[in-house]
């Protein structure tokens, strides 16, 4: 009896051990999460409607939740569905409706010539970075990230990030607009490339890196000539969008996990190759039917941006035209971040 008793207490104290390790029960709550979490309410910078709806406070396990937390179904005024139900806060949920408008739309027209209709994403997660027991908590505990694992089109076309980085020309130029303008508002972004953990899907967040929240993580570094401004407007550039083709060729393997860090099962999967077809219901990914011409050469030479970094981040955000030409999209392996940069946190 005395045996059974103490394997009864043996593993309660197991137990009780892991879930203390899991949710890092010694973790403070920063003070500037409720103070910016209450000045984005007060100026109401998240317009409530049938489809965001703002819910009681979350209050723990442990520091995790936030103060009004909202529930959303679809974004962008309802143009846009979720494919499931997501919970932010206000910060991080004005910053995505704001991403959205100017420069996931735009990408989408601009690459594709129609809107996106749904987002696949995840968002609160009261777990440790990376879902590693003992780590630090996540942005995702407080309601102050999220994931996008794929966009799906007008016409029912479906964008997987694991898949598009490198797909369709189309595709890798859309996921890189898409990644470059949430450089500009998100103090982290991670995207395929970075780390192991961010194989499939493109996190970002509203962390504070330094006492004056002024540092940015944008990885990986790409290569890339964006095509929208900065107000989401297409601009004229000597190199023409990416015309209809097919997917790219098969290339060397992703270092991934077996499993999914982030326990959900997003549309990650790539897509079979499809055949070219000149059927208007075609899915495959396909430029706008009248791409721009390239002006002449002058006016080509006189027009070529210069080279822009978002500021504190590591990424380049313009390239001149013939160095984009002579090199391809940096498509560099999830940890070859290159020396001298931060680990990846999330």
């Amino acid at each position: 009896m005395w045996r059974s008793v103490f394997a009864f207490s043996a593993l309660t104290l197991f137990g009780a051990g892991l879930t203390g390790c899991a949710l890092n029960k010694f973790e403070q709550r920063e003070p500037w999460r409720d103070q910016t979490e209450q000045a984005c309410n007060a100026k109401r910078l998240v317009e409530t409607t049938e489809f965001v709806t703002p819910s009681k406070e979350i209050s723990g396990p442990g520091v995790c939740g936030m103060l009004q937390p909202y529930r959303v179904t679809r974004l962008g005024k309802g143009t846009v569905a979720l494919k499931q139900r997501v919970t932010l806060a206000c910060p991080a949920l004005a910053e995505a409706e704001a991403w959205l408008a100017d420069t996931i739309q735009p990408a989408a027209n601009l690459y594709f010539g129609q809107p996106v209709a749904e987002i696949n994403a995840g968002t609160y997660a009261c777990r440790g970075r990376n879902n590693q027991a003992g780590a630090k908590l996540s942005e995702h505990s407080f309601g102050n990230a999220v994931d996008i694992m794929s966009f799906k089109l007008a016409d029912g076309y479906v964008i997987t990030v694991k898949g598009g980085w490198r797909g369709t020309e189309a595709e890798q130029g859309f996921l890189r607009e898409v990644f470059l303008g949430a450089c500009a508002r998100f103090s982290t972004v991670l995207a395929p490339g970075s780390n192991v953990f961010h194989y499939d899907h493109i996190h970002v967040d509203l962390a504070r890196h330094d006492p004056r929240g002024l540092r940015r993580i944008c990885q990986p570094l790409i290569k890339f000539v964006p095509q929208l401004g900065g107000d989401g407007v297409p601009r004229a550039t000597a190199r023409p969008r990416p015309p209809e083709r097919l997917p790219a060729p098969p290339q060397a393997p992703i270092d991934v996990e077996e499993d999914d860090p982030y326990g959900v099962t997003p549309m990650s999967a790539r897509q079979p190759a499809r055949a070219p077809t000149s059927s208007p219901a075609s899915q495959l990914a396909r430029a706008p039917a009248a791409p721009m011409r390239s002006p002449p050469a002058a006016v080509a030479a006189a027009s070529r941006p210069a080279v822009a970094r978002v500021p504190g981040s590591r990424v380049a955000a313009a390239l001149p035209p013939h160095e984009f030409e002579a090199e391809p999209l940096s498509l560099a392996a999830p940890g070859s971040a290159g020396p001298g940069l931060a680990e990846p946190i999330y």
